[in-house]
């Protein structure tokens, strides 16, 4: 089940029992998974990995969702390396841990990502989506990366970038009602400064009973009463992606 009741600020929910259909390949400086779809495409999305890092099954599980709707789907090493988080880490120690991992310095990484998406796999229309850590790294992507052409956060770290809010391209935030991470009064602020501030397309979506993590963290199976939001939310990633790529 899942460990919930652990006071713990990022939980794991539960991990899955999965490979993947994919393959992991040298990309520049950086590892990363790779899934392809049969058709050729000419669009992928980057899938960025939250604190417990590019090899959790889960992460890669959406990864290959992504591929059976039509996308190459890559997610790279972007802690190049260092190590992840692991449950069983002390977490007294999270926030200097987490210090030399900046989901702001993301650049160089998705430069070289887009580089072979481009010359090795023929992407011309490429997205983002990212998960806690990574949904932060999303909304600073959104802020200054001029060849991506959209992306989705999911419960994305607000706090990261609260005073940032002029997006360059269409961006989805989805969020859970029931976050101990992220408070509803940060999403109510995010969306005021959004509507201030932004001059694209944006979408924020809470749903309701949701704890954090819920889209690639929790099974249907043994959360029977989350299915339709955890159903709701991959689907309405996957609706927000086919609408702009």
């Amino acid at each position: 089940m899942a460990n919930e009741s652990r006071p713990c600020p990022c939980d794991i929910g539960d991990k899955f029992d999965y490979g993947g259909r994919g393959q992991e390949v040298q990309v520049g400086h950086i590892k990363a998974y790779v899934s392809k779809p049969s058709a050729s495409t000419d669009k992928a999305v980057i899938v960025i990995h939250d604190i417990f890092g590019w090899q959790l099954p889960n992460t890669r599980y959406i990864a290959d969702m992504l591929t059976t709707n039509g996308y190459i789907a890559i997610c790279p090493d972007f802690f190049v390396g260092q190590e992840a988080w692991k449950p069983s880490n002390d977490w007294a120690s999270f926030n200097d841990w987490v210090k030399t991992r900046d989901a702001g310095k993301t650049d160089k990484e998705v430069d070289v990502v887009l580089k072979y998406l481009k010359d090795q796999c023929g992407a011309k229309k490429i997205g983002v989506i990212g998960f806690c850590w990574g949904g932060a790294a999303v909304q600073h992507l959104m802020l200054k990366n001029p060849h991506l052409k959209t992306g989705v956060s999911l419960y994305g770290v607000i706090s990261r970038f609260e005073d940032k809010h002029s997006l360059l391209h269409p961006t989805f935030f989805i969020f859970g009602e029931k976050d101990d991470i992220i408070p509803l009064e940060q999403v109510t602020l995010l969306e005021q400064k959004l509507k201030q501030n932004c001059k694209v397309d944006y979408e924020v979506k809470i749903y309701p009973g949701q704890t954090h993590g819920f889209v690639h963290r929790k099974r249907e199976d043994i959360n029977p009463q989350d299915k339709p939001y955890i159903e709701e939310g991959r689907k309405d990633m996957i609706n927000w992606l086919n609408k702009y790529l």
